[in-house]
């Protein structure tokens, strides 16, 4: 992009842009020569990836700022009119504790009002899984919520809702996208006369009260609360974010007193005790670790800031505490359910779970043996909330999803990701261990022991800007271009390239792929190996998913094993990857 093209799109958003921190910036860049900024901020426009608009908080088309935020709003308030052109129309609105979240949140109610669509917004922070059930609940069109998730500080995000609950997916999409490149102009009206007209409403202690009584009735075993719940240390950080009200509540009304970490229990958007409030990293759960170690605790949870994921450490027998996995904590879950399911005599009659094409394929294993169907989709919980939809015209009786992501959902009320019932679940599924004397590290040892040792490895790599844009599709391009035949030394026996729609065996011969088309491909090794590479839809990153199964005589024996496999094929990865970096 030339600096002439730099300037006319600076301009063109200084003029468009109502709220002047943002605007001002652009001006001082624009005043200072700052063309390497300028470029990154209007080198492209956000898009809706797996998880809608997501980009660092600042001036610009490529950037979250107010003018990003309206202009999205009023294309999806087109967007719904022309979709449903005969009817009074709703949304609902929620937001958590980042930067800008609720002038965002705020300005986005009023382009619904100001478009007649009635505008449903929380009055203060709000978990996303609680928005997603609200929209049920109130019978909205769509919903919206400000988040990034558990993005470092700087950033900010929009997701956008359909009238199930569940993020958009195609056509929606990309029917919104369309409207919003169409948009001119912006309608506005003032808060004073949205409220006077009925067109913007606060919503908080009944959809508040409603989604705690939906969380605790799908708790399938409350009377070990009242057995062992005082006997039991539960540790807590909401990471600064939204979860801490909802989940204090709801362990309290089982008579549980939960520990939170007091330095990360307040909402905060600069997020002061952790550089990254991502329940997947381990030092984000520092601090609740060392309140578990001191309190002796048998499990450590926290969820994001937007409380849509969970994260959990359990005692090592040793004095510390290990970290589970996504998937490993997935695995837990779904094992748990199963059982408690036949124990009680309630499975019902058609049982489905839900996970992603990078999620482990131990879970595939659980549900199968225990005769549940396992399903497959594509990375986003949109894409589950999909197949939810599915199951209601095919009779499937959902019972469990989840991502290796830290995301997992336990009911059907709500289409989104859920870490305020993940985390209940995990209490009760402690509980429900430690009255079989066991620990969760113990029950998930006995399920390798019985299925085979199952580990999974992510590896992330980021690439800024215009040329890193163009870096990923290059590697892409090579994968598809070269078709590898190895990876750490094992055959590729198998590649579904799931763009292409094509899944083709090394003897050349061609499977149509049944999922909607996204620029992913899976190579499935020799050994049963599942390796699989995809650019991010909300950051800039390209993603690699390995996951590795192998079964020994001893456990011990079957881990060796599989460490070395994945070595082997993470060595094959970042040589490539740093050739392309050069």
């Amino acid at each position: 992009m030339n600096r002439e093209e730099i300037i006319a799109r600076a301009q063109d958003y200084i003029a468009h842009e109502t709220d002047p921190f943002f605007s001002d910036e652009v001006k001082a860049l624009l005043q200072k020569g700052d063309w390497k900024e300028l470029e990154d901020r209007f080198y492209r426009d956000l898009e809706f990836g797996t998880g809608g608009l997501r980009g660092v908080i600042g001036g610009g088309f490529n950037r979250m700022n107010t003018l990003v935020v309206t202009r999205t709003t009023q294309g999806l308030s087109d967007y719904l009119k022309e979709q449903f052109p005969h009817r009074p129309l709703s949304a609902c609105i929620a937001y958590d504790s980042r930067r800008k979240s609720k002038e965002f949140a705020l300005a986005t109610a009023l382009v619904f009002a100001a478009n007649g669509i009635k505008a449903y917004l929380f009055s203060s922070l709000r978990p996303t899984p609680e928005l997603s059930y609200a929209i049920r609940m109130v019978g909205a069109d769509t919903g919206v919520v400000v988040t990034a998730s558990h993005n470092p500080p700087q950033y900010n995000g929009y997701k956008a809702y359909w009238n199930d609950g569940s993020q958009v997916v195609p056509p929606h999409d990309s029917g919104i996208i369309e409207k919003v490149l169409k948009v001119k102009d912006v309608k506005l009206i003032m808060e004073g006369e949205a409220r006077a007209k009925g067109l913007l409403v606060n919503i908080d202690k009944d959809v508040d009260d409603a989604y705690v009584a939906m969380v605790k009735s799908h708790l399938m075993r409350p009377e070990l609360f009242t057995q062992f719940g005082k006997s039991v240390s539960i540790v807590y950080t909401p990471l600064h974010g939204t979860g801490a009200m909802l989940f204090e509540h709801i362990m309290g009304e089982f008579g549980l007193n939960v520990l939170t970490v007091p330095e990360q229990r307040e909402p905060d958007g600069e997020f002061p005790t952790v550089s990254y409030p991502n329940p997947e990293e381990p030092a984000a759960l520092a601090m609740a670790i060392e309140l578990g170690k001191k309190t002796h605790a048998d499990v450590v949870m926290a969820t994001d800031p937007d409380a849509d994921r969970l994260g959990i450490a359990v005692p090592d027998g040793a004095g510390g505490f290990v970290l589970l996995t996504g998937n490993q904590l997935g695995v837990l879950h779904l094992d748990y359910i199963a059982l408690t399911l036949k124990e009680l005599g309630i499975m019902p009659p058609r049982p489905a779970a839900i996970r992603s094409v990078v999620t482990t394929e131990f879970q595939k294993a659980i549900a199968e043996k225990n005769g549940i169907a396992s399903f497959e989709c594509l990375t986003g919980f949109k894409w589950i909330a999909d197949l939810m939809r599915r199951f209601e015209r095919e009779h499937y009786d959902f019972v469990y999803a989840s991502e290796e992501s830290y995301g997992y959902l336990i009911e059907s009320e709500v289409r989104d990701k859920d870490g305020i019932s993940a985390a209940a679940l995990t209490v009760e599924m402690t509980l429900y261990w430690r009255s079989k004397g066991k620990s969760l590290l113990e029950r998930l040892d006995d399920l390798y022991r019985e299925y085979g040792y199952y580990e999974e490895k992510g590896l992330s790599f980021y690439f800024e800007g215009a040329r890193g844009m163009q870096i990923m599709k290059g590697i892409m391009d090579y994968y598809r271009r070269e078709a590898p035949g190895k990876f750490g030394g094992l055959e590729v026996i198998r590649t579904r390239d799931i763009k292409t729609g094509i899944e083709q065996d090394r003897d050349g011969s061609l499977t149509k792929v049944d999922l909607p088309q996204s620029d992913v491909i899976q190579w499935r090794l020799e050994d049963g190996t599942l390796l699989t590479v995809r650019p991010s839809g909300t950051e800039p990153k390209i993603k690699y998913y390995i996951l590795c199964h192998s079964r020994g005589d001893e456990l011990s024996v079957s881990k060796e094993m599989t460490k070395k496999k994945i070595t082997l094929i993470e060595t094959d990865i970042r040589s490539l990857i740093d050739s392309r970096r050069r």
